[in-house]
């Protein structure tokens, strides 16, 4: 029975890898796959699903008001899994619409993201992900410090951490860096001019 994945870690996890090598084992087989990926996602272009090791395929962008279940069922119908990258950008409408084609479709839907934002808090498509996924496995990675990275830290051009502003905001190395909870309230408070341990 097919079910609707949902595999999340922090940034610099290898999530993208890893659904790209998912996507690679699945055609090895003979088996087509629908990869797809938020509109909002216009890093490496609008339709391209790149991993920082240079692993890159096309995808199928979908903007946040596409029912993902018409689409599917539209276009895509031969497919035979479904494969999701920044999983966290999809509204939880398409979430369930996911699961959607899960249930009714019997095609198994893996969803690879991240599950909070420089914040702490949830990404409500990763919410929605975490309340009716069948399946939830964490991608870890780790603090320069050498503990679990828990935490998606957005740094400015200094490398200062940024505590405020839009949720979205696109960038790899360049503007997240991934650190355990206990390092990033450090470095917080060290900015603020005081001192943790």
């Amino acid at each position: 029975m097919a079910k609707l994945y949902f595999k999340f870690g922090t940034m610099g996890c290898s999530k993208t890898a890893q659904a790209l090598i998912t996507k690679f084992n699945y055609e090895e087989r003979n088996m087509k796959v629908l990869l797809l990926k938020p509109a909002i996602d216009t890093r490496d272009g609008a339709t391209v699903v790149k991993s920082r090791i240079g692993l890159w395929q096309e995808a199928v962008s979908v903007a946040a008001d596409v029912d993902l279940f018409r689409l599917y069922e539209e276009s895509y119908a031969d497919r035979d899994v479904v494969i999701v990258d920044e999983c966290q950008f999809l509204t939880p409408e398409q979430v369930d619409e996911l699961s959607d084609i899960v249930m009714e479709k019997d095609i198994p839907v893996l969803c690879f993201g991240l599950a909070t934002d420089f914040t702490t808090h949830l990404f409500p498509g990763s919410k929605r992900l975490f309340e009716i996924a069948e399946s939830i496995s964490e991608i870890k990675s780790v603090c320069t410090c050498g503990a679990k990275a828990t935490v998606n830290a957005r740094v400015d051009d200094r490398g200062m951490i940024v505590t405020e502003g839009s949720q979205v905001l696109l960038g790899g190395n360049d503007r997240y860096v991934a650190m355990c909870r206990k390092c990033w309230l450090r470095m917080r408070e060290q900015q603020a001019g005081g001192n943790i341990q």
